[in-house]
């Protein structure tokens, strides 16, 4: 229960923003166009950063396990630097992500961050002193660090699974659709090239017409729940994609997949028909 209050009142300190905000424009100013989607995992579908943490807690995991051995003193150094090494484009990733987050999950992620820095900045001290033939030193810090990067995953986890960064946002509202065509609009209050808002009971749901073709798509942007209804229809590479007025996520209307980030999955699309005039929508 400590640990949960003490969470509680992070995600209300807004002291912390007196670092975040200006943060968050840094690092918005310097990681832009192309890098800041490769960072997003735009190009795989889900985000980079949880896969690009794999390699420094492996390697850190394990020479936890190798310092605890005799005799293995060589192999503790190589894993410490591997690890300290692939902490760094985690932490790029990680801070690209964490820009485009609500301010509440921004003070969590900061503190997450400096955390993270600390455990890395022990690493590397780790790393110096196995280099300088201080093994034992070595392994002190290295074991500090593993408690450090340790926190800073439970403060990963606390930013992913209850204040649900980074997460397919739009995904839960399939759930809430029922089996079956279900009615949307009138098809003659559609303009062309211009988002239109519908319903399928409480869940939102865009839909537009371009050159013809109807589209309807999960209203509510994937990355933070932005009102894609509000959205521009813009056209990339020959094809029409919507664009969220939040933080600028672009999904393709044809398919829903996602071509500009922050956002990293696609955006849920649904089956549509036209029937006596009406436009109608079914689970994909």
């Amino acid at each position: 229960m400590a640990v949960r209050t003490m969470l509680d009142r992070l995600e209300t300190a807004n002291w912390l923003d007196r670092v975040g905000d200006p943060l968050q424009r840094g690092v918005q100013a310097v990681l832009r166009g192309r890098i800041r989607d490769v960072l997003h995992g735009v190009w795989l579908g889900h985000p980079l950063h949880p896969a690009l943490v794999q390699l420094p807690i492996g390697a850190w995991l394990s020479t936890a396990v190798v310092d605890a051995l005799p005799g293995a003193d060589r192999t503790a150094t190589v894993l410490t630097g591997v690890g300290t090494a692939g902490a760094l484009p985690a932490v790029a990733a990680g801070l690209n992500d964490w820009a485009s987050l609500s301010r509440e999950q921004r003070r969590i992620g900061l503190v997450h961050a400096s955390v993270n820095v600390v455990a890395v900045g022990l690493y590397t001290g780790s790393l110096i002193a196995r280099l300088s033939g201080n093994h034992h030193l070595g392994r002190r810090l290295a074991y500090a660090g593993l408690a450090g990067s340790s926190l800073g995953a439970y403060l990963g986890g606390h930013l992913s699974y209850r204040q649900a960064a980074a997460v397919n946002q739009a995904e839960a509202f399939l759930r809430q659709i029922p089996e079956g065509w279900q009615d949307l609009c009138a098809q003659d209050a559609l303009a062309e090239g211009k988002p239109f808002r519908a319903s399928i009971g409480e869940v939102p749901v865009v839909v537009t017409r371009t050159d013809g073709a109807v589209t309807a798509m999960i209203g509510n942007c994937g990355h933070q729940t932005g009102p894609l209804g509000d959205g521009e229809l813009i056209n990339v590479d020959g094809a029409e994609c919507l664009v969220c007025p939040w933080h600028g996520s672009t999904f393709r209307l044809s398919d829903g997949v996602v071509l500009h980030g922050p956002a990293a999955s696609d955006q849920p699309l649904l089956r549509t028909r036209e029937v006596g005039g009406r436009i109608q929508a079914s689970l994909p």
